[in-house]
């Protein structure tokens, strides 16, 4: 079995994932004179990336159940994993340096104040308990529109889905890697202390180390500790960003539950400021970065899917 007739049978959301991974390996190549373990790195996206098509190429011969759902979902951790793996680049590639300074000066050009200072006068617990609550759905989003279309019996709506999730996602990492910085919680406010000035109801301190788990943030230290520690994942809003990306989606294919998707997602919106996760200007950026994403998807699935049709005609499955 030569390369393509092993590959033949990826899907678009696959080859989108392989090309970053390539991208991802080539960045640690050229920046491997700072990247501790640059070469770990080039090893185990090599490894992901042979085992997505051994799992493609699995899923067809087999004929497996199974090994179908596992191959159309694998992109949820994988694009994880992805965003896990910059950790370990963006920081050391900018020998530590953060942008912060340029979104706050953004922000007070635009608007004269620190936004999530001004929000100041408008928190209750109640508010906090809501909007901590719509921020920590943000993943839930997805499941309710991806199960739905898996449900259905056409699935090409799945797979374009799945694919213009995994572009937005990577669309918002190539942003990271030109602003790296942590946010308002860290930077115009006590990290240590966001539980005492913005506090919730109950679920709140919860799913904030949730949230917090997520994104690398060591809990229990000093907030110059925790800056040390935390994700550079802040310009452009990728919860922004992939949150406007879902309403399109769920108006566009027309999904039971657009209504809780819309309220959500509005609510989600206003958390990633009012919880001090993001800066307004990171916002406008992630509302750019979507236009980007809605209007050229469509065009990179189509290519994607001839060329992949191409290939499946020319190398049929024995």
């Amino acid at each position: 079995m030569n390369l393509r007739r092993f590959t033949v049978h990826l899907n678009s959301a696959d080859v989108l994932i392989i090309g970053f991974f390539a991208f991802l390996s080539v960045v640690n190549i050229i920046f491997s004179f700072r990247i501790p373990y640059w070469w770990l790195m080039i090893l185990i996206n090599a490894a992901v990336v042979a085992a997505i098509c051994l799992l493609g190429w699995a899923r067809h011969t087999t004929g497996s159940r199974a090994l179908a759902v596992i191959h159309d979902w694998h992109v949820a951790p994988t694009v994880f994993f992805t965003f896990k793996e910059l950790y370990f680049m963006i920081k050391p590639i900018h020998l530590g340096r953060d942008y912060d300074d340029v979104l706050i000066a953004a922000d007070r050009w635009l608007f004269g104040v620190d936004p999530t200072h001004w929000l100041m006068q408008f928190s209750t617990p109640w508010l906090t308990e809501i909007l901590q609550i719509a921020y920590t759905l943000f993943y839930a989003l997805f499941l309710l529109i991806g199960i739905e279309l898996y449900r259905r019996n056409d699935k090409d709506p799945f797979h374009f889905f799945m694919f213009t999730c995994v572009y937005g996602f990577y669309l918002s990492y190539i942003g990271y890697f030109f602003l790296p910085a942590v946010g308002p919680r860290f930077t115009l406010h006590d990290f240590s202390a966001l539980n005492g000035d913005l506090p919730g109801i109950f679920l709140t301190p919860y799913l904030r180390e949730f949230v917090n788990f997520g994104g690398s943030v060591p809990m229990g230290v000093a907030n110059g500790v925790a800056i040390a520690g935390t994700q550079r994942d802040v310009f452009p809003s990728g919860h922004t960003m992939m949150t406007l990306v879902l309403m399109y989606l769920s108006l566009r294919f027309r999904i039971r539950l657009r209504g809780f998707i819309i309220v959500t997602g509005t609510l989600l919106i206003m958390a990633t400021v009012y919880e001090r996760y993001h800066y307004v200007v990171d916002l406008l950026g992630g509302a750019v970065f979507m236009l980007l994403c809605v209007l050229t998807a469509p065009l990179l699935y189509r290519s994607s899917n001839n060329r992949l049709s191409t290939m499946e005609s020319r190398f049929p499955v024995e």
